[in-house]
């Protein structure tokens, strides 16, 4: 009943849906050229020969699918590949990334009309969903069509359990669609299996698998050259809250280190020109990378507003706070800064990656930072400590190589998915 409900209210709410995709093109949110490609309506002809589909929620999930995608296209001449997200900042990435034979359109919303339209117009022969994509007329509108559905990436988290438990024959409805549920962990495979899901197997984390973050050589000598001998640390992929921790470790630790400079990359470039106006107040001397300010002998700190460019910054920097772990979000992607040789603290709040920063930290290559305390004095040590940075980087970068499989084992697994919807991959590939 209530499963029907929602297709129900979803179905009619056409004229609300629209209006509020509008007003978020409006507020940049969406794009304002390609917004209808979120009700379903495509911006690109269909390309010919088999089409494999991938959905993915936003940058994150899209980057963790650029090696698979490129194994895939490898494997098979004639394949085509479209991904579909939901947010600009992914569709920027994947404009800049997708290799030859693959393109980006926005995910529609989640209404029925929506669904069966970009099912008309792409006639995908596979779909394959990242992570906890659980949106029910997706599914159901899916399988009207008789399209096959893989779950890569599988997460479910407890909390997610608990609710989606609440509703027992919905949960077996929507898990029960995928022909294959490939999870992160042990823990996401037996709840993804008591939902109802057909073939739940653990086969890691994609993320983990990712290669290291691209940078430009060019901007790296540039920047280095400016930074000079400084001992410079990073916050990277900092939410609301975290910033004014971050300044105030700066503004304790800059006596005691002569030349400090505090590099910061908001998780929303766009919060840039209001983080930089909270820096000023602080009285503290500001470089914005969004305004090609570079980051001369008077900057403090470097506000490395830009999307896309982490892979640069955590190369330049002597150690990296990864942001979202001292504000209760769940934490970033701790295995980036690690696969580049980068030190790396963490807060408290993991929950996003749990099984990695466990790893990191149990094997040394990561140490936790309960709060701004902590953080100033694991900062203090390590600044000054290159001996114990070197051994984390060393620790770190063992940890990273020994949980790269799982792009190999997740191909392997959907190989006679892909042979049963596309026929088998050409063996002289």
């Amino acid at each position: 009943m209530l499963l029907e409900l929602y297709r129900g209210a979803t179905s009619l709410g056409g004229p609300l849906i629209e209006a509020q995709l509008r007003r978020r093109a409006g507020r940049g949110k969406e794009d304002c050229l390609r917004w209808r490609e979120r009700l379903g309506a495509a911006s690109v002809a269909r390309p010919e020969g088999p089409l494999l589909w991938l959905h993915a929620a936003s940058v994150g999930e899209s980057r963790s699918l650029l090696p698979l995608i490129e194994a895939l296209l490898a494997q098979r001449a004639d394949l085509q590949v479209l991904v579909t997200t939901g947010t600009v900042t992914s569709a920027a990435l994947l404009h800049e990334q997708l290799p030859a034979r693959a393109r980006h359109q926005f995910a529609p919303v989640d209404r029925p009309q929506a669904w069966r339209a970009f099912f008309a117009h792409w006639r995908p022969q596979l779909g394959v969903l990242v992570e906890s994509e659980l949106w029910p007329n997706l599914i159901l509108e899916a399988r009207a069509h008789d399209l096959p559905l893989a779950l890569v990436n599988g997460r479910m988290s407890e909390r997610s359990f608990r609710r989606w438990a609440r509703l027992p024959a919905i949960a077996a409805r929507l898990c029960g669609g995928f022909a294959l549920c490939l999870a992160q962990s042990e823990a996401d495979r037996a709840r993804l299996a008591a939902l109802g899901a057909r073939q739940a197997l653990r086969s890691g984390n994609l993320k983990y698998a990712a290669p290291p973050l691209p940078f430009d050589a060019g901007e790296f000598a540039r920047l280095a050259a400016c930074i000079g001998e400084r001992p410079l640390w990073l916050a990277a992929s900092t939410h609301p809250g975290e910033e004014a921790l971050v300044l105030e470790a700066h503004r304790r630790l800059a006596d005691r280190l002569p030349g400090l400079l505090t590099m910061i990359a908001p998780r929303a470039p766009g919060r840039g020109d209001a983080l930089a106006a909270d820096i000023r107040r602080r009285g503290l001397r500001l470089a914005q990378r969004s305004r090609n300010e570079p980051p001369d002998a008077g900057c403090e700190v470097y506000l490395a507003d830009t999307l896309g460019e982490l892979g640069l910054f955590y190369r330049l920097a002597a150690i990296a706070l990864v942001g979202g772990s001292l504000v209760p979000h769940g934490g970033q992607n701790p295995l980036e800064p690690a696969r580049l040789g980068c030190p790396t603290l963490l807060g408290r709040h993991t929950h996003n990656f749990a099984e990695i920063a466990a790893r990191l930290v149990g094997a040394g290559g990561a140490q936790t930072v309960a709060d701004g305390a902590e953080l100033i004095s694991a900062l203090s040590t390590l600044l000054q400590d290159r001996a114990r940075r070197a051994r984390m980087a060393r620790q770190g970068l063992a940890v990273a190589d020994a949980v790269a499989l799982a792009g190999r084992e997740t191909l392997a697994r959907l190989g006679p998915l892909l042979d049963g919807a596309l026929g088998p991959a050409d063996a002289s590939a």
